[in-house]
């Protein structure tokens, strides 16, 4: 692709994801409301539901992610984020329609089936995009997505109020849509030469694509990255309201949730930079090291403003985490089996943050709120040892070798 085009690209998929998690996000407040609105009255019903239908669009996208990496390797990547955008465009306002619980379920199982924005827009950036400038494009990307995710929540609160439910599900999916005719016109993918595609099944592929060193233990730490950190957002609400005597929880809450997201984002072009500089497989390490660090300590705060200052630090240290994963992923991915790579490690990170806030719960309910930031800070610190051991040296080992066979052909 000619290098003009990556730049142009990434701005637009950068806007892209802005206008996809803020819709997405959108009506995350408002859910348990909303099922109240279908009929849904019983308090301990609503949270038994509410949780159901938060995990269902994620068991689906977990089982589904292959299969759309395998098609972007045969049909593209753009097409991939086509078949998300219009997609979830059209089920997101079906959503509005929904007439009960069930009907509510099946639209966000179908919704994760089909979905995939994000996940596409960053192998396309990853596939497009020098190699050299790959840590740079995926913070930027990561930035784009951070940002959309904190303005999302409060535009659903309000536009919820003002206008109602069911508006605010017609509203995101014009927005989803709007991002899909945009991809469609301006985002552009070079059309490669297709060649002779041996068919293979999904554990053929995931086989073939974890023999190469260290891409298993990067599914691994991707995964429990997920785990230890969204296995505590759907219960930091309750953890305010032990910290603070004010009657406002929810804003209290959602803003301990955003100072993090702003970090993130103001920190994931800066380290991605830096990872292009000094090495992706060392950023990560450090991200990792001091988000385990940083965490510990939240379980031991006594006021609401500590732990605010805590989650804004962990927020720099995730704009390091998710990126350098990606990132390396990019690097490592055999050739012709990108999106298949990436679809496997997409999979992988719907699996933890579908199962994240189910162990959370139940480890909440057994040993206190406070015992979520330990656990959360000991998988972080398993994930130091899986980087340090694994990762670091397999990335230093092909490094050299590389260097080595790029000498050979110099000397030739």
């Amino acid at each position: 692709m000619p290098k003009t085009n990556w730049k142009r690209n990434l701005y637009i998929l950068m806007v892209c994801q802005f206008f996809v998690m803020a819709a997405m996000t959108m009506i995350i407040p408002f859910l348990p409301l909303y099922l109240q609105e279908l009929g849904v009255t019983d308090p301990q019903s609503v949270s038994r539901w509410a949780g159901i239908i938060f995990g269902a669009n994620f068991l689906t996208a977990f089982l589904f992610s292959p299969l759309w990496g395998k098609l972007a390797d045969r049909h593209g990547r753009k097409l991939m984020l086509l078949r998300s955008g219009f997609g979830m465009a059209i089920v997101i306002t079906l959503t509005g329609f929904a007439t009960g619980p069930w009907s509510l379920l099946f639209l966000r199982l179908l919704n994760g089936s089909i979905s995939g924005f994000i996940p596409a827009a960053i192998t396309l950036i990853s596939m497009t995009t020098p190699k050299e400038r790959t840590g740079y494009a995926l913070g930027m990307l990561q930035a784009g997505a951070v940002a959309g995710g904190i303005c999302g929540p409060l535009f659903g609160g309000v536009l919820a109020d003002l206008i109602g439910f069911r508006m605010v599900f017609y509203v995101t999916g014009l927005t989803i849509l709007i991002t899909a005719v945009a991809v469609l016109f301006f985002v552009k993918e070079d059309q490669q030469k297709k060649e002779e595609i041996v068919k293979t099944n999904t554990i053929e592929d995931f086989k073939k694509i974890v023999s190469t060193s260290p891409i298993l233990s990067l599914f691994i730490v991707f995964f429990i990255v997920q785990c230890a950190l969204i296995g505590i957002n759907p219960l930091l609400s309750l953890y305010v309201q032990d910290l603070t005597t004010s009657q406002n929880v929810a804003f209290f809450a959602g803003l301990a949730m955003s100072v993090m997201g702003f970090a993130n984002m103001s920190a994931s072009p800066f380290l991605g930079k830096l990872s292009d500089k000094r090495g992706t497989q060392f950023v990560l390490l450090i991200s990792l090291l001091f988000a385990a660090i940083i965490t510990l300590p939240q379980a031991f705060v006594e006021t609401y403003w500590q732990l605010l200052i805590f989650r804004f630090l962990l927020g720099l240290c995730l704009g390091g985490l998710l990126p350098s994963i990606n990132s390396l992923i990019r690097h490592l991915a055999p050739e012709g089996m990108e999106s298949r790579t990436f679809g496997y490690s997409n999979s992988f990170m719907y699996l933890g943050t579908m199962l994240g806030p189910i162990a959370g719960g139940w480890l909440t309910s057994v040993a206190g709120i406070r015992s979520l930031f330990i656990a959360s800070s000991i998988l972080l610190l398993i994930n130091v040892l899986i980087v340090k051991y694994n990762v670091v040296p397999a990335m230093s080992k092909r490094n050299t070798s590389t260097s080595s066979k790029k000498k050979s052909v110099a000397n030739l």
